[in-house]
């Protein structure tokens, strides 16, 4: 045998592409620069790795040998802990072009020409690098980089992140959820899974339970959905009947439901609220009852929505925001009622539309689609402690948000007709109660829900209008950890040869002309009997004058009747006589032949008498 051949034989085994050489891969830094953010890709001449560029491009030796020739303790990145400290300290070296020496600069106005210094910079050169950095990094706000998640073809209006930070949830006004997991996902960041709960409804809000195995759907009916994980139907609440006028009477909402909370601790219960002016928390091992029912105070009586609720970070407390622009506040006790512990009266001029409590509870931030943005302190609730106007709103689930270590809040912002900004996230200092800064998001779409991750330390904004919609992550590669770092770094799979597949062509032995019978005729033929045309069926007989276009009538009438009686020769006197007189001219008939009704009756009922016509007298 060929050795050729014993070569080819042995090669047919493996695949097209064993033995290939495969491309490098793409590094971490090529990726996170596609995704840099115009806003942040700006340069900074004051950053500490540029100026380590610039240094080594003045040395005349390489990077690595020539930082080990300045300091020999020097170690890479990952092993040594201090290298930013490093980092700075080689900011501060110049190259002497004459001697070729290393100098170091004072940092406090004086040059050292004659004598040269080698060893640390000195303490106030050192503070003064490290508070520079400190002042820009203050709050961490992870911003450089950023992904969307695409999809919806409306506004996302429901947002929710497991507390692992694996899994994304969104909501929109296109009546579907889409699910999306970091570590399934690559760098398309496609959804793989979409739910539509109710066929024509707004999904409205999201909430995953604390063990994150199950999460809550709001939509715009009255019956709120449990599903698991994967997006499997647990069940869904009880509707009310809406005929009772007592709203505590009623096993469940009888409209629309506006917003929808899990409780922090207990995964078993849930928080919904409604157009129909109640706030209601239910046990979700028991979809068919409800636990509790609150009526919020109203100044009179009257069913007002209430817009939005949410729990305090112990759950022993229930805030609302009714649709009258008062907030109220209830502390779940025993002896429990529905008048409510804490009443602002007047919280905001509009619909409250997002609140949030601090994590010590003596904070609340309030959000209204009037432009305002609140924050409350519930031992002095009399006024709010600070309002941050100029923040349009236009949605009605507009939330506001917390980070992390609750340094800060934030929120988006809608779109104005006449306005030039787009939608923006606005951080606010909660201590100095100022804009720290504004992260324009989108030109065309508003900002709608916001939220912060403590574990992935990622920034969440969802944005869209009447034709697009889209979840907006927010990350830093220095900062950040796993989430959009994950899905971003993975590629693709790209499709082999061996995922080819051929679908074979399947024939059907009765579908080829030579075992095909000959077609028949029968349909064709009932078919054209039908058609007056083909089959040549003469008229039928007309039932009346003018019926399907041909006149006279079917006793024997002829076209020359039809055309004396047009021509006035042939009278018609029916037309002129009296109905009495034409029906009295077979009374004589009745009596003498009777055929139906009047044998039965003939014995027992009296004889008819017949009014006279009084036609003489009225024409006298």
């Amino acid at each position: 045998m060929d050795e050729g051949d014993l070569y080819d034989g042995i090669r047919a085994q493996f695949p097209l592409s064993f033995g290939k050489q495969s491309k490098t891969l793409t590094p971490l830094e090529a990726i996170h620069r596609a995704t840099r953010r115009q806003e942040a890709s700006s340069p900074n001449p004051s950053s500490s790795s540029e100026l380590r560029n610039l240094n080594s491009l003045k040395h005349p030796k390489n990077d690595e040998f020539s930082q080990v020739a300045r300091n020999p303790n020097y170690l890479p990145e990952q092993k040594n802990p201090n290298f930013k400290r490093e980092e700075q300290m080689e900011s501060k070296i110049h190259v002497s072009e004459h001697e070729g020496l290393q100098n170091l600069d004072g940092g406090d106005g004086e040059d050292d020409d004659d004598g040269v210094m080698i060893g640390p910079p000195r303490p106030s050169d050192l503070e003064e690098s490290e508070s520079d950095e400190e002042d820009e990094n203050t709050y961490r706000i992870p911003l450089s980089n950023e992904i969307v998640l695409k999809g919806h073809t409306k506004v996302v209006s429901a947002l929710a992140v497991d507390h692992t930070g694996s899994r994304v949830l969104s909501g929109s006004y296109d009546y579907t959820v889409r699910m999306y997991d970091f570590q399934g996902m690559n760098s398309r960041l496609s959804s793989f899974r979409q739910l539509e709960p109710f066929e024509g409804h707004q999904v409205r809000s999201l909430s995953w339970s604390p063990t994150a195995d199950r999460f809550l759907c709001v939509t715009g009916s009255a019956q709120a959905k449990i599903y698991d994980r994967d997006g499997l139907t647990l069940g869904e609440f009880v509707k009310g009947d809406m005929y009772i006028r007592d709203l505590k009477n009623t096993k469940g909402h009888i409209t629309g439901l506006t917003c929808g909370e899990w409780h922090p601790s207990e995964k078993q219960t849930v928080l919904t609220s409604s157009e129909d002016g109640s706030l209601r928390t239910w046990d979700v091992s028991d979809f068919k009852s409800q636990k509790l029912v609150i009526k919020p105070k109203l100044a009179r009586p009257a069913r007002i929505p209430v817009t939005t609720c949410a729990w305090d970070r112990e759950g022993q407390c229930i805030v609302g925001g009714i649709g009258d622009g008062s907030i109220q506040l209830w502390n779940l006790k025993p002896g429990w009622g529905s008048r409510p512990d804490i009443y602002v009266e007047k919280g905001h001029t509009d619909d409250i539309t997002g609140l949030k409590f601090s994590s010590d509870g003596k904070i609340l931030f309030s959000r209204s689609t009037d432009g305002t943005l609140k924050v409350w302190d519930l031992r002095q609730i009399k006024k709010p402690v600070h309002v941050f106007a100029d923040l349009p709103n236009n949605y009605a689930h507009t939330n506001v948000e917390l980070s992390p270590d609750e340094e800060l809040f934030f929120t988006g912002t809608s779109v104005e007709r006449d306005g030039k900004s787009g939608g923006m996230l606005c951080f606010y200092d909660r201590k100095k109660l100022e804009l720290v800064s504004r992260v324009g998001i989108s030109p065309t779409c508003s900002v709608v829900r916001c939220a912060w991750h403590p574990k992935l330390n990622q920034v969440f904004a969802t944005v869209g209008d009447k034709k697009q919609g889209g979840t907006h992550i927010l990350y830093d590669p220095s900062l950040s950890e796993k989430g959009a770092l994950v899905c971003v770094a993975r590629a693709p799979r790209k499709k082999s040869i061996d995922d080819f597949e051929v679908k074979p062509a399947i024939h059907n032995p009765h579908a080829l002309p030579l075992f095909r019978d000959q077609p028949s005729r029968k349909r064709q033929r009932e078919k054209s009997l039908k058609d007056p045309i083909k089959s040549q069926r003469p008229d039928l007989p007309v039932t009346g004058p003018g019926f399907g276009g041909r006149v006279g009538s079917t006793k024997g009438s002829l076209l020359t009747q039809y055309l004396l009686k047009e021509g006035g020769l042939i009278k018609e006197t029916w037309m002129e006589e009296d109905p009495r007189e034409a029906i009295l001219k077979y009374a004589d008939v009745a009596a003498k032949d009777p055929k139906f009704i009047a044998p039965a009756y003939a014995e027992t009922q009296p004889e008819p008498v017949f009014a006279e016509s009084d036609s003489d007298e009225e024409e006298k």
